[in-house]
């Protein structure tokens, strides 16, 4: 009913919604072994001999094979069956990552090696993406999708968090351990996904298809709000991997330890984890031009207050709350595509859009180093806390009559709890050899005949179009970061 918490929907959704449950747990053991080899790596190459520029171009290679094959692992999973192309990624990240445990024991690891298996795990990280996205979009009702990227972003902060850590202990238990956590990562997750029953819906007969490659892009660039939306994120994210450059030099360069800087950095994890378990609750109160605003401010006066502060006392908890608020924006963005997108472009337009966000971003750690060497870490710090509130200006305010990007579920609550006792009797019928219906509607299995859960769209043509689609907050990362 209206009155329960997000956090019991939440609940609600890992508990009834199994083919999620599948899907959310193979995201999250993923996830934190891919966090577990994203320290190891570095170490590892050094461990073999190899000189800091090589450690960081196994990172690098990894990112840079994402971004070149976005567009295109887009195109693939609108075009193939998307559990398909999800199991099959695992299966060659898992064969992937068993070469290092197999060949170091061979006693012939090296960084050609590495790097073949950084170009691999990046290129089937790609094109899982996408594949998610609408593995998501299939199995997640619309009621209910705030919820289930409010758990998604959790599960990814909370791994982000202690993965390093615990990698880093691993790797001193023995330099191949990481990576053996993460290959058998990906096997449970592939056998997770494997489980997922949910069928895709049959297109319609005389539904015109866009080939495109530039398709999502081209779909983007007719929306009204969207695209200040992306704006907001990807202005967001330039600053933010900006600040990361900036707060390790300015603590560094004030005399900072490296255990104090870790534990300043360690507290954007605890913004994140904090950010991710209360979105759905601000979400559903806050408009989205006004959470946007919110965010954008408490970015730039976090900003100013770090450019006349080096204390970690001080820093650490203003991180935090800075932190707290971005959650929020990623969840936004990522429904709204998936409620506006049409299910045939969905990889495409998730790809996209997470080239536009990430892509500007990757800009952040080099502008940082030029600023600070140019004009120090303070006016650094003032730059980026304008351009926080420039960002923020410019593309919420635009949207303060806009709607489309707004939770307007909450008259579907009542449907929800009509559905609790089916959905329980889903639950257990599925432990029996059954598959529950995402929305928990009583039945074996959505059928391929069924209409999909979710109301539909204009598409701009003056027909009526199916809903669908969502970016970044889903996809687990690979390999050298997200």
């Amino acid at each position: 009913m209206r009155g329960r918490t997000a956090g019991a929907k939440g609940s609600r959704i890992l508990r009834t919604n199994l083919d999620f449950r599948r899907y959310w747990l193979s995201s999250t053991l993923s996830t934190l072994g891919s966090q577990l080899s994203l320290l190891a790596f570095p170490l590892l190459v050094l461990s073999i001999g190899g000189s800091a520029a090589q450690a960081g171009t196994v990172a690098t290679l990894s990112l840079v094979t994402r971004t070149l094959l976005r567009l295109p692992a887009g195109h693939l999973a609108d075009r193939l069956d998307r559990r398909t192309v999800m199991v099959g990624a695992d299966l060659v990240r898992l064969v992937a990552l068993s070469s290092i445990p197999l060949v170091a024991e061979l006693g012939e690891l090296g960084q050609a090696q590495l790097l073949c298996v950084a170009a691999v795990e990046g290129a089937a990280t790609a094109l899982f993406a996408p594949a998610a996205t609408i593995a998501v979009r299939d199995v997640v009702p619309r009621k209910d999708l705030t919820d289930a990227l409010s758990r998604s972003q959790a599960a990814m902060a909370s791994s982000s968090l202690i993965g390093p850590f615990l990698g880093g202990w691993l790797f001193t238990v023995d330099p191949i351990l990481p990576f053996a956590a993460d290959a058998l990562s990906y096997g449970v997750s592939a056998v997770l996904l494997l489980r997922i029953g949910t069928r895709p819906p049959r297109e319609a007969a005389d539904a015109e298809r866009d080939n495109r490659l530039t398709a999502g892009l081209r779909w983007l660039a007719r929306q009204r709000a969207l695209p200040a939306a992306l704006l907001f994120a990807a202005g967001i994210n330039v600053v933010s991997a900006a600040a990361q450059t900036t707060m390790v030099v300015s603590l560094r360069q004030s005399g900072a330890g490296g255990t104090a800087i870790g534990a300043v950095m360690g507290c954007a994890g605890v913004g994140a984890m904090l950010g991710a378990a209360s979105a759905a609750w601000l979400i559903k109160r806050i408009s989205a031009a006004r959470l946007f605003l919110l965010i954008g401010a408490v970015w730039a006066l976090g900003l100013a207050v770090f450019s006349w502060t080096t204390d970690p006392w001080t820093i650490g908890p203003v991180l935090i709350v800075v932190v707290f608020f971005s959650p929020p924006a990623g969840i936004v963005v990522g429904r709204a595509i998936l409620v506006l997108a049409p299910r045939d472009l969905l990889g495409r337009v998730s790809t996209a859009t997470g080239l536009l966000m990430a892509g500007l971003a990757s800009l952040g750690p080099v502008l940082a180093g030029f600023f600070v060497d140019s004009v120090g870490a303070s006016r650094t710090w003032l730059l980026l806390a304008c351009t926080a509130a420039v960002v923020t200006v410019v593309s919420s305010v635009p949207l303060l009559r806009e709607t489309s990007l707004d939770d307007n579920d909450n008259d579907a609550d009542a449907d929800a709890d009509n559905a609790d006792n089916d959905s329980d009797e889903d639950a257990d019928a599925a432990d029996e050899g059954g598959v529950p219906s995402p929305a928990g509607a009583g039945r074996a299995e959505r059928t391929a005949d069924e209409p999909q859960a979710g109301p539909a769209a204009p598409d701009g043509a003056g027909r009526v179009g199916p809903v669908g689609l969502v970016p970044a907050p889903v996809p687990r990362p690979g390999t050298g970061g997200p």
